[in-house]
C-alpha cells in the first residue's frame, strides 16, 4: 500500500495504514530501512530506542533521554495497541515513525499529566533486536517460542493431557521428523520425542503454531539420537501445531474420591512404564500422585489409608526410578518423604543407603542398611551391603591415612628445605663480614 496522508486537526499526519480493520488507526512511515527479512513475532522480546510526542511536537516520553533501550513481548499487552501493531513490521535496524490514534493509544482517559484525553500520539521507533520467548521454569533459555499462528482460549495442555498435534523437526535446515501425532503427555518417549517438546506443548494455545529452538538438556542431550542422526549436544528446531487436546482436571477441580480413582490409574501407568525401563515417564506419572495427594488433609479413615499408602508408593517408586537414572539426591528427598510417612519401611531405609552409598557417604549408608537388619533380620542383601560399607569404609580410612602421612612428609620436606636455605644463607653472611661462628664464641648450628 502507499503511504497517504491523514488531516487530524488540521496537522498532516503520513504513513501506511497497518490496522487490521484499515481504519488510519495506526499508520507507519519508514525513515531508515532495516536489515534481512525477518520480523518480531507475538511473544518475542523486542528491544527499541524511541521518543514519543504530541501533534503539536511536545515530547513527553524518549528512552534515548534515558540512556537505556526499552524492552517489551510483543503482543501481550504490554505496551499500547499501536506498538505492538506497528513493531511487528519492522526489521533489525529499522527506524520508523508511528502514528497512533487515541483508541490504539491511551484513548479518551489519556495518561495524565503528560498525555491529554483523546491524544494522537506520534513515536519515532528503532528496533535493535528481538529473541524468542523464553518458556522454561529455570529461565535459562533452553526452549525459546516464537510464534507463528496465535491459538485460541486460555487452557493449555498439562500432564496427562491427550494432545493431537503436527509435528516437524530439524537440524541445521535438515527435518529429521515430519508427524501428525497423538499421544499422551508425560509419554513423550514412547513416540520418540525429546521431553523439550512436551514442555513445548505445554506452554501452547489450542491451535497455536510456533517455532521452538530445543538446547541440548531439552533434546537428545549429550547421548544424541541413532534413528534421526542426531549428534551428541544438538540444538534443534521444533516446528509445533497443536490441533486440539483434551484437558485433564486440575487437583482443584476434583473431589476426593476422583483424585483417589485418578491417583490409582496414575501409577498403574508409571508401572507399565517402570517395568518398560522407561524411568523417566515412569518419574512423571508418580510425581502426578504427589500432586494430587500431598496437600488433601481431614480424610476419612478409608480414604487417609488409600491416599497414604499411594502416597508412599509414589515416593518409594520415585526413589527407586531415581536411583535407576542416576539421580541419587533425587531419590534421597522422596526416600526421606517416604519415610516421614512410614519412619521403618524396609524399602524406603534400603533404598536411602543405596543412595547415600552412591554418593560415598558409607558412614550414613551403613547406619541405614544396619537399621534394616534389626529391623528386617531375613533382609540378607542389607547384611551384605552391611559389609560392603564396612570394606569401603576401612578403604576410605586407609587412602585418608595415606593422603594425610604424604601432606605431613611434604610439609617436613618443606620446612628442612627452609631450614637448610636459611642455614646456607646465614654462612654467606659471615663470609662477606668477617665473621664467624668462632671468632664470635657462638658454635656452628647443626641440621637436625
Amino acid at each position: 500500500m502507499t503511504a497517504e496522508e491523514v488531516t487530524s486537526g488540521g496537522q498532516a499526519m503520513e504513513g501506511e495504514d497497518i490496522t487490521p480493520k484499515k481504519d488510519g488507526g495506526v499508520l507507519k512511515l519508514v525513515k531508515k530501512e532495516g536489515t534481512g527479512s525477518e520480523m518480531p513475532m507475538t511473544g518475542d522480546k523486542v528491544f527499541v530506542h524511541y521518543v514519543g510526542t504530541l501533534l503539536d511536537g511536545t515530547k513527553f516520553d524518549s528512552s534515548r533521554d534515558r540512556g537505556e533501550k526499552f524492552s517489551f513481548e510483543l503482543g501481550k499487552g504490554q505496551v499500547i495497541k499501536g506498538w505492538d501493531l506497528g513493531v511487528a513490521t519492522m526489521k533489525i535496524g529499522e527506524v520508523c515513525q508511528l502514528t497512533c490514534k487515541p483508541e490504539y493509544a491511551y484513548g479518551a482517559a489519556g495518561s495524565p499529566p503528560t498525555i491529554p484525553p483523546n491524544a494522537t500520539l506520534v513515536f519515532e521507533v528503532e528496533l535493535f533486536d528481538f529473541r524468542g520467548e523464553d518458556i522454561t521454569e529455570e529461565e535459562d533459555s533452553g526452549i525459546m517460542r516464537r510464534v507463528l499462528i496465535k491459538g485460541e482460549g486460555y487452557t493449555k495442555p498439562s500432564e496427562g493431557s491427550e494432545v493431537e498435534v503436527t509435528v516437524e523437526g530439524s537440524l541445521d535446515g535438515r527435518v529429521f521428523d515430519e508427524r501428525e501425532l497423538k499421544f499422551e503427555i508425560g509419554d513423550c518417549e514412547s513416540v520418540h520425542l525429546p521431553v523439550g517438546v512436551e514442555k513445548a506443548l505445554m506452554a501452547m494455545e489450542e491451535g497455536e503454531e510456533s517455532l521452538f529452538t530445543l538446547k541440548p538438556k531439552y533434546g537428545y542431550g549429550n547421548v544424541g539420537n541413532e534413528k534421526y542422526n542426531i549428534p551428541p549436544g544438538a540444538t534443534l528446531r521444533y516446528k509445533l501445531k497443536l490441533k486440539a487436546f483434551e484437558k485433564v482436571k486440575e487437583s482443584w477441580e476434583m473431589n476426593t474420591a476422583e483424585k483417589l480413582e485418578q491417583s490409582a490409574l496414575v501409577k498403574e501407568k508409571g508401572t507399565k512404564y517402570f517395568k518398560e525401563g522407561k524411568y523417566k515417564q515412569a518419574t512423571v506419572h508418580y510425581k502426578r500422585i504427589v500432586s494430587l495427594l500431598e496437600h488433601e488433609s481431614d480424610l476419612k479413615d478409608q480414604d487417609e489409608q488409600k491416599a497414604r499408602a499411594l502416597r508412599l508408593a509414589a515416593h518409594l517408586n520415585l526413589a527407586m526410578c531415581y536411583l535407576k537414572m542416576q539421580e541419587e539426591n533425587q531419590a534421597l528427598e522422596n526416600c526421606n518423604k517416604a519415610l516421614e510417612l512410614d519412619s521403618s519401611n524396609e524399602k524406603a531405609l534400603f533404598r536411602r543407603a543405596e543412595a547415600l552409598f552412591a554418593m560415598k557417604e558409607f558412614e550414613w549408608a551403613r547406619r541405614d542398611f544396619q537399621k534394616v537388619v534389626e529391623l528386617y533380620p531375613a533382609n540378607k542383601a542389607a547384611k551384605a551391603q552391611v559389609a560392603a560399607c564396612l570394606r569401603q569404609i576401612k578403604l576410605q580410612r586407609e587412602r585418608d591415612r595415606l593422603l594425610y602421612a604424604n601432606m605431613f612428609q611434604k610439609f617436613a620436606e618443606k620446612d628442612a628445605k627452609k631450614q637448610a636455605e636459611k642455614l646456607k644463607n646465614g654462612s654467606k653472611e659471615n663470609g662477606a663480614g668477617g665473621t664467624n661462628a668462632e671468632e664470635s664464641g657462638d658454635q656452628e648450628p647443626t641440621e637436625t
